[in-house]
């Protein structure tokens, strides 16, 4: 019998696009004749959480339950639940018309977090700063409920990730097959009750589902347990980047109860050789990078040499069945680059495998996604780009590489000017010297309108200990290149990187100050230094000055480390201050003030001069 496949991403992932896992292996699968369905169940399931008649059933539940956290929502719940749906449909349309409805000062109900509304917000002149102003104040009445659901009926309940303090470092199995014995919450129920249309409308054999965080193990072990139960003879599998990351040491065959196949890395080559064999035409141990059961026990299958599909051959990704109508464009942040990761659509496409650099001390190089570097052509990538906007009638791209080789760029932007092909683009990036002020102007006439890259430590002596092959003064010049050309820069930052001291985390902050202050960079996210397994300070932490403490691998997942630094300071205690003054930063405010003004505890003075970045400028 040939193999129908649906494949699902559970919740939660984005809401404003569709993640890519599915559309890349419908888009395989496809081109070897294989039937092919994918589910969006996180956008799915949002929406239809958030419509009147679900949310009377919240607030139900809420009061059989005895919960009564955030009681200004309950008094007003008729409200909520009048005005939700119209709501929604602005920020899945963003009319001009229903923004005047929603900025009427007694259409939404004013809760807590539209009550601390920031009210010196300038926004742009005419219907594009209305329909933003109504797009954030929509934002907040929906993260209000949000709210709600999470303290008083469904404590896992996020809106891009769904019970992830349960699948962080879970290295036993035994809370979460503890909570998936419990009966199933109000949320999951729904959610369940969408799968099962989903199974009677596609009629598969095989279900997979791409699990690309933690936040997304649970309600894709929720899927599945349900499956088992209710629909035996339909096969399913997992895969994605929390496999490839957390379960490559699987030994506890609990899991097992819930699915049938595990596959790591890349999923083109094990999935159709699931399908193989699920057809009957290969015998189990002919499967590449899956795991399974047998005789009770967990057996990783890998036939060698296993079946290489290159980055360069693959088909475009088919993003055709995907409800794009269903997107929700959220404004929490107004910020314009931060802005980026929940508002308006975009198509998302790898222009590389892998990472070109693959040297950082801090990352996962040792894995394929970033060890086994592929490149492509400019001519294969706009065909595809062309296809996809065919497709799903989005001409925004997220190129989402590791780090986009620069030479591609160059390539790619030339191609899409030759070809006149007309899209808006942004991808993330090392700060490589070779981005000079040309390139990055060529970048821009094609359509790039800003970049991600990790400035990391602003430190010159972690930056060289970490392998960054970047210094402070090189960042600055890169990054002014794209500002010049008004693509916006996002750096991601770092601290309690191994034997870093307190002087070097103030002296970090005072080069993210001067960086915001002469406009190098627009946006910024603090991110506190984790060791992870497959990295080379997790594999010789010794050689950074540090040692693991934890946690005991019990069997099912292993990634995250916890480890003590002798020679460094204590970085917990500054994450309220780094977050502090960067949200002012990202605001274009707060340049003037010291940096002790955001801690409240005594810090070192700076030991950078006050025009160190205009130094590098100059």
């Amino acid at each position: 019998m040939q193999s129908k496949i649906l494949f699902i991403t559970p919740p939660f992932t984005q809401l404003n696009t569709a993640y890519p896992a599915t559309a890349y292996l419908k888009g395989f699968l496809e081109a070897h004749e294989i039937p092919f369905s994918h589910c969006d169940l996180s956008i799915e399931l949002f929406t239809s959480i958030f419509t009147g008649d679900f949310l009377r059933a919240i607030f139900q539940e809420a009061e059989a339950l005895g919960n009564y956290q955030y009681p200004e929502v309950s008094k007003m719940k008729e409200r909520y639940i009048s005005t939700v749906d119209v709501v929604i449909g602005f920020l899945q349309k963003q009319d001009i018309e229903t923004a005047h409805k929603i900025l009427d000062t007694h259409f939404l109900p004013i809760g807590h977090r539209l009550l601390k509304v920031n009210t010196e917000i300038k926004w742009e002149a005419g219907d594009p700063g209305i329909i933003d102003k109504a797009k954030h104040f929509g934002t907040l009445f929906i993260e209000e409920i949000g709210d709600f659901i999470q303290a008083n009926v469904d404590e896992f309940f996020a809106f891009t990730k769904y019970a992830e303090q349960i699948a962080t470092s879970a290295s036993s199995f035994d809370e979460l097959d503890e909570l998936l014995r419990y009966q199933p919450t109000l949320i999951e129920d729904e959610m369940m009750n969408i799968l099962e249309a989903q199974i009677h409308e596609h009629h598969s054999n095989l279900i997979c589902f791409t699990i690309p965080f933690p936040g997304n193990l649970f309600a894709a072990l929720r899927c599945s347990q349900f499956i088992k139960q209710f629909f035996p003879d339909i096969a399913t599998a997992f895969g994605g980047g929390y496999c490839n990351t957390e379960l490559r040491s699987l030994t506890d065959p609990r899991i097992f109860e819930f699915v049938d196949f595990i596959s790591l890395d890349d999923g083109e080559g094990p999935l159709l050789k699931i399908v193989n064999y699920l057809e009957g035409t290969i015998a189990i141990d002919e499967l590449e990078r899956t795991f399974v059961l047998e005789n009770k026990q967990v057996v990783y299958k890998n036939k060698i040499p296993n079946t290489i599909y290159h980055h360069r051959n693959l088909p475009a990704p088919e993003y055709s069945g995907l409800p794009f109508h269903k997107y929700v464009s959220f404004l929490d942040v107004v910020n314009p680059m931060h802005r980026m990761w929940t508002d308006a659509r975009w198509n998302k496409l790898t222009i590389s495998h892998g990472c070109y650099w693959k040297q950082c001390s801090f990352c996962d190089v040792s894995l394929d996604y970033i060890g086994n570097y592929q490149n492509t052509t400019a001519e294969d990538l706009v065909d595809k780009i062309e296809k996809i906007i065919v497709d799903t009638g989005i001409t925004g791209f997220h190129f989402v590489d590791e780090a986009a080789p620069p030479k591609m760029l160059r390539a790619l932007s030339t191609k899409l000017i030759e070809r006149n092909i007309k899209i808006t683009w942004w991808t993330n990036i090392r700060f490589e010297k070779t981005f000079n002020f040309e390139l990055c102007e060529l970048m821009a006439k094609s359509g790039c309108i800003a970049v991600t890259g990790g400035l990391e430590v602003a430190s010159d002596r972690l930056l060289s200990k970490m392998k960054k092959g970047v210094d402070i003064a090189q960042v600055t010049r890169v990054t002014h290149n794209f500002s010049k050309n008004n693509i916006l820069v996002h750096a991601y930052l770092m601290y309690g990187f191994p034997t870093q001291t307190e002087q070097e985390t103030i002296d970090s902050l005072e080069v993210v100050r001067q960086l915001f202050e002469r406009n190098c960079i627009q946006s910024a996210f603090w991110h506190l230094f984790t060791t992870t397994v497959h990295s080379p300070i997790g594999k010789n932490p010794e050689a950074f000055g540090i040692k693991i403490t934890g946690p005991v691998f019990k069997g099912f997942a292993q990634n995250d480390l916890t480890h003590k630094d002798p020679q460094g300071a204590n970085h917990p205690k500054y994450t309220k201050g780094l977050n502090l003054a960067l949200h002012d930063y990202l605001n274009k405010t707060g340049f003037e003030k010291e940096l002790q003004h955001w801690f409240d505890f005594p810090v070192v003075d700076v030991s950078h001069s006050e025009d160190l970045i205009e130094s590098f400028l100059d």
